[in-house]
């Protein structure tokens, strides 16, 4: 089965350049998020973690 899938994927021409394109989708979206974790603001956080704690009477708006 493989075979046949990688015989029908080298026929097929320019084909290399997705694999390329993945990986650097891939790789840029975790840049982004990382990038994201350390510049958020401490009190955003802290609201968000706070969020599965809170009834809601306590939902602040």
């Amino acid at each position: 089965m493989l075979k046949f899938v990688k015989g029908h994927m080298e026929s097929i021409a320019g084909i290399e350049i997705y694999p390329i394109i993945s990986l650097l989708i891939f790789f840029l979206f975790f840049v982004a998020l990382f990038w994201w974790v350390f510049t958020a603001k401490k009190d955003y956080i802290h609201n968000v973690e706070q969020i599965p704690l809170e009834t809601d009477n306590d939902q602040k708006l």
